[in-house]
């Protein structure tokens, strides 16, 4: 039975992740659903597998007690980027961003587009998703992060915010490029006509502020249809793919008589 580990032994196991760059980079693909193609990978990032630290979770609320969170995202950015390039992969890259790291002393500005030129990618192949693992209060810091990586030349989408008014007001206020929809919301509302409802007045506010919407947690073909028949342009779930070091930008070919399940046209291949 595993013993829980000390504050003191995360930190000094953060360290070590951080000093020898042991981060594992994965993408995750969002669909044009109409189109049936890859619209863009979203970049996550995995601690060593014999770790603690090996879900981001724990990963980064470790380097946040520790005061480390600056350091750790821009190594997080630099892996994805790297891999990104390197692996060829098509469409846009979503790089997620805690806004409270621009407040951070060491903060280093432009670092992000710099590195983006020695990968050989260009910031309009980028969007910034703008993440926070707490529920947002400071909409002044959110208006900052949202003009200062616009002036940089990204894009912009938000994430879950925070519920009910919090993240209304958010998506009010920064008007961003994208805007994701919870997977709370999306799981099961080919069952369920209050999330259908949710999610058609959801995406109405979004057509009329010319944004574009991710559903998240498409897991079944019937999620799938019934998101699309409401207009949302764009997917991202375990129906298109889970996360992978190694995903590639084709799709399968689709299945005869309309199947569901790995064989279906949806379903993401793997290298």
């Amino acid at each position: 039975m595993c013993r829980p580990q000390s504050p003191g032994m995360l930190a000094d196991q953060l360290h070590d992740i951080l000093a020898n760059r042991r981060l594992t980079p994965c993408f995750q693909p969002i669909l044009d659903l109409r189109a049936g193609r890859v619209f863009g990978f979203e970049a996550l990032i995995r601690g060593p597998s014999d770790s603690p630290l090996h879900a981001p979770s724990n990963l980064f609320d470790v380097a946040e007690r520790s005061g480390r969170l600056l350091e750790l995202e821009l190594l997080c950015r630099a892996v994805n980027i790297r891999a990104f390039a390197r692996l060829g992969l098509a469409g846009r890259l979503f790089l997620n961003v805690t806004p409270a790291t621009l407040l951070q002393p060491n903060f280093r500005p432009g670092f992000t587009r710099k590195f983006l030129g020695k990968s050989g990618l260009n910031p309009d192949q980028v969007v910034i998703e703008l993440t926070e693992h707490h529920p947002v209060d400071d909409y002044n810091l959110m208006r900052q992060a949202v003009a200062y990586y616009r002036k940089m030349g990204f894009q912009v989408a938000i994430d879950d915010l925070g519920a009910g008014y919090a993240g209304l007001r958010l998506w009010s206020e920064l008007r961003p490029e994208f805007v994701k929809f919870d997977r709370h919301f999306i799981q099961g509302i080919d069952e369920d006509p209050c999330k259908r409802q949710f999610i058609r007045s959801m995406q109405e506010i979004a057509r009329s502020l010319g944004c574009l919407s991710i559903a998240e947690g498409v897991e079944t073909e019937g999620e799938r249809r019934l998101v699309e028949s409401l207009g949302v342009p764009l997917g991202q779930g375990y129906l298109f793919g889970r996360p992978s070091q190694s995903p590639t930008s084709e799709k399968k070919s689709a299945a005869p008589n309309g199947e569901t399940g790995d064989a279906a046209g949806w379903r993401m291949a793997s290298t």
